[in-house]
C-alpha cells in the first residue's frame, strides 16, 4: 500500500523533473549545434557584406563585380 499511496502526490514533481531533464538535453543539443555551425557561419558572414541601408541601390551596385570586393 505504501508504494501506491504516494503515487498521486508525487506525480506532479516527477513530471516536472522529467520536463526539466528534457529541456536540459534539448538546450545542450542546441548549444552543441550552434557551436558546430557557428564556425562556418562566421566565415560566410565575413565573405558576404551587407549593403548600406541608408544608401539607394543603383544599377552599378548590382552589376559591377569590382564593387563587391
Amino acid at each position: 500500500m505504501g508504494i501506491h499511496y504516494d503515487y498521486k502526490s508525487t506525480r506532479g514533481a516527477k513530471a516536472m523533473e522529467k520536463q526539466a531533464k528534457r529541456e536540459k538535453k534539448l538546450a545542450e543539443r542546441r548549444a552543441k549545434r550552434a557551436a558546430k555551425d557557428g564556425v562556418s557561419k562566421d566565415k560566410v558572414e565575413a565573405e558576404t557584406k551587407m549593403h548600406d541601408i541608408s544608401k539607394t541601390i543603383t544599377l552599378e551596385d548590382l552589376t559591377n563585380p569590382e564593387k563587391n570586393k
